[in-house]
């Protein structure tokens, strides 16, 4: 394999080139992503809101988990 020495500039050039290619060609892969972090902020959220201090046992929850 050949050893081929690059910029900062020019690496940094092609490494946006293949980001752009990629989410041109592969739309569906930011859509996703995107997606993924709102469900994942909204579930953050409402683990926020729903917190009031109250907490069980991890047992009663392995507990209620099974049934």
């Amino acid at each position: 394999m050949a050893t081929v020495n690059l910029t900062d500039t020019e690496l940094e050039e092609l490494i946006k080139k293949a980001v752009v290619s990629t989410l041109s060609e592969r739309s569906d892969l930011l859509e996703r992503a995107v997606s993924e972090a709102i469900l994942d902020m909204k579930l953050g959220l409402a683990i926020q809101e729903g917190d009031n201090g109250d907490y069980v046992e991890e047992k009663e929850v392995l507990m209620f988990l099974k049934e």
